[in-house]
């Protein structure tokens, strides 16, 4: 009965706050996904929407949420393979909770709104993989020119504060490649268990990034560093050339994915640390 009770109290909740409805919640759930992340201390009261960012390829589905007064440091929050879903909403609801304008987007809106992936973090990737594969670094850049622009945009986000993007597993070359596209903007770049930051070609995320003006962490899944050993040499070597400060870690014992709540490799630890140093990178760079 208790647990029962809990569950109904957690279900209203999430849907009184928009980030899930009844049957979604319930196929979460039944996943044995995590949903809760723990709570922002001294959070500050927020504001969220849901909005649609008119781009050159089409109109793109996103939530909004910031604080309720003033002006903060606007951050761009590019979802992993699984998309703009609760775990997400609820990773930009967090984060303004501690200060910032947060817009998570949709990356996929060019072929579907969101969700994209029925079961969240827990949906077979080959269902999703072929909405990855549709991107590439014409449409990263359009979309980061684009979403940078509607935050500027936004009364609640300070002009007079450098940006911050975060991305997550295939995002991760999209945040970089944001700072490339928008150098004189953006201050901070974090990407957790990115995928595809090292390439042999010239237009790698990493040689890009390089060549911005912003600050660096790099958290790296263990399993990820065993398959790209070198990877972590690269960056290091790369943003030590351009003189770009950066965190570049090996978490141990993170597996490919461990950072949003509802993953099925989700490592509470190691993701409250990554969040830690998002914060203090967050907090150096875009004050």
């Amino acid at each position: 009965m208790c647990e029962q009770d809990q569950f109904e109290r957690d279900r209203r909740d999430f849907e009184a706050r928009g980030l899930v409805t009844r049957r979604q919640f319930g196929v979460l759930v039944g996943a044995g996904v995590a949903l809760m992340l723990p709570r922002v201390v001294n959070a500050v009261a927020v504001t969220e929407s849901d909005v649609n960012v008119t781009t050159p390829d089409g109109t793109a589905d996103c939530y909004f949420v910031h604080p309720a007064t003033g002006a903060a440091a606007g951050v761009l929050m590019w979802p992993d393979i699984f998309g703009l879903r609760p775990a997400f909403r609820q990773m930009g609801k967090r984060l303004a909770e501690s200060g910032y304008s947060v817009l998570v987007v949709n990356p996929f809106y060019r072929v579907k709104k969101a969700p994209t992936a029925e079961k969240g973090g827990a949906t077979p990737i080959d269902q999703v993989m072929p909405l990855a594969r549709a991107l590439n670094e014409t449409t990263q850049t359009t979309d980061a020119k684009t979403f940078v622009a509607w935050l500027d945009q936004q009364p609640s986000v300070a002009k007079n504060r450098k940006i911050g993007t975060q991305g997550y597993c295939m995002s991760g070359p999209f945040a970089f490649r944001t700072a490339a596209t928008n150098s004189d903007r953006v201050g901070a770049v974090a990407s957790f268990h990115g995928a595809g930051l090292v390439t042999a070609a010239p237009n790698s995320p990493h040689l890009q990034a390089a060549q911005s003006r912003a600050q660096f962490l790099v958290a790296i899944a263990e399993n990820d560093d065993q398959r790209s050993p070198n990877d972590k040499t690269a960056l290091k070597e790369t943003f030590e050339k351009a003189n770009r400060p950066a965190e570049i870690e090996v978490y141990a014992g993170a597996a490919h994915g461990w950072c949003p709540p509802d993953s099925q490799v989700y490592n509470e630890a190691q993701a409250e640390k990554a969040w830690a140093r998002l914060l203090a990178l967050y907090g150096k760079a875009l004050a």
